[in-house]
C-alpha cells in the first residue's frame, strides 16, 4: 500500500509562494486520480486541487489561477505550487488519493500565510 509523505510548508507573508511536494513509497502511475487537501482550524477537511491519470487537472474555485498540481511518475512526487497566497489559505495540507482513502492520511505541512 503506498505511503504519502508531505513537506514543502512554512511561514510565508500575503503574495508570496510556496511548492509543497508529497513523496509517496510506490508507484503513483496507475492511480486514477491523487489530490492535495487542506483543513483550516476549525473547519472541514476540503479538496484543493487534483490531477487524473491522464494529467487533467481541476481545482477548487477559491484557489483556481493561484495553485497548480503536479506529478513527476518517475519520482513518484506529487507537487501543488502556490502562487499569490491569502491568509485564508492558511491550514494543514494533505496529499491522498481521490476520493480520499481514509488510510492514506499523512501528517500533512503546515501553510501560514501572515504578515
Amino acid at each position: 500500500q503506498v505511503q504519502l509523505v508531505e513537506s514543502g510548508g512554512g511561514l510565508v507573508q500575503p503574495g508570496g509562494s510556496l511548492r509543497l511536494s508529497c513523496a509517496a513509497s510506490g508507484s503513483i502511475f496507475g492511480i486514477n486520480a491523487m489530490g492535495w487537501y487542506r483543513q483550516a482550524p476549525g473547519k472541514e477537511r476540503e479538496l484543493v486541487a487534483g490531477i487524473t491519470r491522464t494529467d487533467y487537472t481541476y481545482y477548487a474555485t477559491s484557489v483556481k489561477g493561484r495553485f497548480t498540481i503536479s506529478r513527476d511518475s518517475a519520482k513518484n512526487t506529487l507537487y501543488l505550487q502556490m502562487n499569490s497566497l491569502k491568509p485564508e489559505d492558511t491550514a494543514v495540507y494533505y496529499c491522498n488519493i481521490d476520493p480520499p482513502h481514509p488510510d492514506r492520511w499523512g501528517q500533512g505541512t503546515q501553510v501560514t500565510v501572515s504578515s
